[in-house]
């Protein structure tokens, strides 16, 4: 391969990562057509892509998994159907007309790009005692599919499901990055057979992980890093300042200054999906 083509879809894959690790997305359908372009065929371009995603989908994982938001009963249960689906679905990738396997990866990314139109609702679904096995089974196992015939881990499709049968939303988001990782690595395998484009996954896979920020946003699992954390005080009912001259903002048992408030993460990741 030419190695301005790497050099270009190396540029392309980091501004992919630079972008998906400021909005909490791993935007593999935004690479995806670039790879397929740049592959020898569209099967070798897909199973590059879900090759890159599912090492993108490991850094997010691995700071899941620190911080405790991985629900493991959902994540054994869902694991093994979607990596079966996975390497059924990179298979057929390889066994079906290029321009078939082409038509049904253009109509994937046109229903993504509508869904990203498509006004959001704010309400989030409140996690449920009971969790659908036989659900999360099926769902992992037709995203699979999807997924590996197409180059993608389908994080945007599984993370909305696993609210659907009942996880809980702090622990969903993990779970869909690791049982992303496992689907990426299975599709990988199930493109084995018709070959995959090893020199774009490289340069994919060399140019995405070291730009995904939350990694080091949130490589202490959460916690606040801006400011040093202080002991609790009680409150005495007055406003006081601290011997750096700091505001002291008083609650109803603490208080703590200004600059540690801004420390404070506002958002927990969400993370990665496509």
């Amino acid at each position: 391969m030419h190695a301005l083509v790497l050099v270009l879809v190396g540029l392309w894959c980091f501004a992919t990562a630079l972008m998906g690790g400021l909005v909490g997305l791993v935007l593999g359908n935004i690479r995806l057509p670039v790879l397929v372009a740049a592959a020898s065929s569209p099967a070798a371009g897909a199973g590059a892509n879900i090759g890159v995603s599912a090492i993108a989908a490991l850094a997010a994982a691995v700071a899941h998994i620190r911080a405790g938001r991985i629900d493991w009963r959902l994540f054994a249960w869902m694991t093994p159907p979607s990596m079966v689906g996975a390497v059924i679905g990179g298979l057929l990738s390889g066994v079906v007309p290029g321009n078939a396997l082409l038509i049904v990866i253009g109509f994937t990314l046109l229903v993504f790009g509508i869904d990203l139109l498509r006004p959001q609702r704010s309400e989030r679904p409140a996690a449920s005692d009971r969790i659908s096995v036989r659900a999360g089974i099926w769902t992992g196992g037709v995203i699979g599919l999807l997924g590996g015939f197409v180059g993608l881990i389908l994080g945007a499709l599984r993370l909305p499901a696993l609210l659907r049968i009942g996880a809980d939303p702090f622990r969903a988001v993990g779970t869909n990055a690791a049982v992303g990782f496992f689907l990426g690595i299975a599709g990988v395998f199930g493109h084995l057979p018709n070959g995959v484009d090893w020199s774009l996954l490289a340069v994919g896979a060399a140019t995405s992980v070291p730009c995904d920020s939350r990694r080091q946003v949130h490589r202490t699992s959460g916690r606040a890093t801006a400011a040093p954390r202080r002991r609790a005080r009680p409150d005495r009912g007055r406003c006081r300042h601290d011997r750096a001259g700091h505001r002291l903002v008083e609650g109803h048992h603490v208080a703590v200054s200004a600059n540690e408030l801004e420390g404070l993460p506002t958002q927990v990741t969400l993370g990665l999906v496509e």
